[in-house]
């Protein structure tokens, strides 16, 4: 079987994506491009109505593109409408997300021969940054998010499985991994178990370089979460996302932390890790957001200096208690509003870029592109910052981790030009 995975949405998709493929290469199929594959892959995504949007669409391309391949979708798109995938856009198998850990066994059953035990193969060299899901669902209803109906109720991967993974992983050359979930910081809730403790089983039970976490709801990290990000291993930055800086707005969204809470939040994580860079998501023009309530938005913002800002313009989503609210902003005002929002996240990006600039820090190096001016390699800091380094010296610096001299912002202002330092060891 050669099998293709397209990827929308959120870094759990990416991980349930990277999983099904291990599997699938695990059993003996082989993973090739859309046009290739004799079975389509697609993990959609429905937390907007654009990303609703842009599910139909690469449905329909997807179709366009390799008419001949079986279509497989599942995520909350198709969990959400599994109907309209299946008779009007014509999907061959929507696999409901209850249903995702039984993709592969139930994509088999699609071609000829499925049912039969395929060769074993092992493990193939893998990129050097991996998503590791370790819980799905989610307790909270905040009253714009459709994806707590999609994905349902907290689930929680027990420590030894996302241990074993992460060392079959680390065998094949992973270099990083990302722990992901839809609530992570709800991560135990159903096992007697918090975070912290399956992150201390990995800094413990494992020797992965650089362990990063997924988006965190700021109100479950406690003193013990803060201990560890002082751990060499752990990567210094979290996203953690905001969506507003009114407290007006976040009770009307159901949020359960307020403005002065989040900067209270970022003040004791940084007084254990000083250097911590934050990311965020914030929903423009939710419903009863004045130009006030925008303002205090800008300014948390400037407070904390995020490192980059997602940003969403609100769009009312069936289901969701939002979208019945009184007070929806018009189309214009929210445009407006994410304009100058957006404006403000480029400032504090080149902020942030430049109090990294005259330092040598590791970056975990993904492969070359080759580009107007000569062949180039890309890679993360520890902070989540881009570097970008000319790889002039003819070495391959593809999943290796490098120091590297940070000499200068790009002309775009979204990341760093840099040179390998003098004797940096590949690792």
């Amino acid at each position: 079987m050669q099998v293709a995975f397209e990827t929308l949405g959120c870094r759990l998709n990416e991980a349930e994506s990277e999983a099904w493929a291990r599997r699938f290469r695990a059993q003996g199929a082989s993973v090739v491009p859309v046009p290739q594959a004799d079975v389509i892959v697609l993990n959609s995504c429905a937390v907007t109505g654009e990303a609703v949007r842009k599910s139909r669409q690469l449905i329909r391309r997807l179709k366009r593109t390799n008419p001949h391949a079986r279509l497989v979708v599942s995520g909350c798109y198709a969990t959400l409408h599994p109907g309209e995938a299946a008779e009007a856009l014509g999907v061959d198998l929507v696999v409901l997300n209850r249903d995702k850990d039984r993709l592969v066994e139930m994509t088999r059953h699609l071609l000829p021969g499925g049912d039969s035990e395929p060769d074993h193969c092992p493990y193939p060299p893998s990129r050097q940054q991996a998503f590791i899901k370790v819980q799905d669902g989610c307790r909270h209803r905040c009253t714009f998010c459709i994806v707590t109906v999609a994905r349902g109720e907290e689930r929680s991967r027990p420590i030894e499985a996302v241990i074993e993974e992460i060392l079959e992983l680390r065998e094949s050359g992973v270099q990083e991994a990302v722990l992901s979930g839809v609530h992570l910081g709800g991560y135990g809730n159903d096992l007697g178990l918090k975070l912290t403790d399956l992150i201390e089983a990995v800094l413990t039970q494992t020797e992965l370089p650089r362990l990063r976490l997924g988006s965190l709801e700021p109100w479950e990290l406690n003193e013990d979460f803060f201990s560890l990000l002082s751990h060499h291993r752990m990567m210094p930055h979290l996203h953690l996302p905001l969506q507003s800086g009114s407290d007006t707005i976040l009770k009307r969204m159901g949020r359960r932390c307020r403005s002065q809470d989040f900067i209270r939040l970022i003040e004791k994580a940084r007084s254990h890790r000083p250097d911590l860079t934050v990311t965020t998501d914030m929903i423009v023009g939710f419903p009863g957001e004045t130009e006030q309530d925008f303002e205090k938005s800008l300014q948390l913002a400037r407070e904390v200096g995020f490192a980059h800002i997602h940003i969403f313009p609100y769009s009312p989503r069936a289901g969701t208690a939002a979208a019945s609210f009184p007070g929806q902003v018009e189309a214009g005002t929210k445009k407006e509003r994410s304009r100058r929002l957006q404006q403000l996240a480029a400032s504090l990006r080149q902020q942030i870029l430049s109090r990294h600039l005259h330092q040598t820090q590791a970056v975990l190096f993904e492969r070359a592109r080759d580009e107007e001016g000569g062949r180039f390699f890309c890679g993360y800091t520890p902070h989540f910052l881009r570097v970008k380094v000319n790889a002039c010296d003819g070495h391959d610096l593809t999943n290796s981790i490098r120091m590297v001299r940070l000499k200068a912002v790009n002309q775009e202002g979204d990341q760093l030009l840099g040179t390998l330092a003098t004797n940096s060891a590949f690792s």
